[in-house]
């Protein structure tokens, strides 16, 4: 039996993978009603055979982490879009955004009981990346929640 292969789809997700420090930009929200900035350092590793990155996240406020992460990102072959099940510090149920990649820019989107949440990650620039994520009460109207900019480290 011939093991499966990753899809170009999949081979799209190895634009995470590597150690990332940034700078982010929390802004005034419910939850953080000043809003301020915060260190993040982002692990990501390709794994299970090329058909997944899993990701494991800090985020450093006052020099003390305040927050962390766990993400598994793929591809979903029967539904044609890409997955992220997001796992967190503040102990809630896992969270799932789906939605496209195309010319490294993937912009995943979740409706959940705190409404919708939209992360937009921007690879274009390579050793460098953006991510932006908004929130809506509705999905119509949208405010940013956070922003950041990561560097690779060698």
């Amino acid at each position: 039996m011939q093991m499966p292969q990753p899809s170009p789809q999949h081979r799209a997700l190895e634009v995470f993978a590597g150690m990332w420090t940034g700078t982010e930009t929390l802004h005034p929200s419910p939850w953080d009603p000043k809003g301020g900035t915060a260190k993040a350092t982002i692990r990501n590793v390709v794994s299970l055979d090329g058909f997944a990155v899993v990701q494991d996240y800090e985020q450093a406020r006052g020099g003390m982490v305040n927050f962390r992460g766990h993400g598994v990102m793929r591809y979903d072959t029967n539904a044609v879009e890409y997955v992220f099940h997001w796992f967190d510090s503040w102990g809630g149920p896992p969270t799932e955004f789906r939605g496209s990649g195309t010319d490294a820019v993937f912009t995943l989107s979740n409706a959940g009981q705190q409404g919708h949440t939209r992360a937009i990650f921007d690879f274009r620039e390579g050793s460098r990346y953006t991510y932006r994520m908004d929130v809506s009460p509705d999905g119509a109207h949208w405010a940013t929640f956070m922003d950041g900019v990561y560097t690779r480290q060698p």
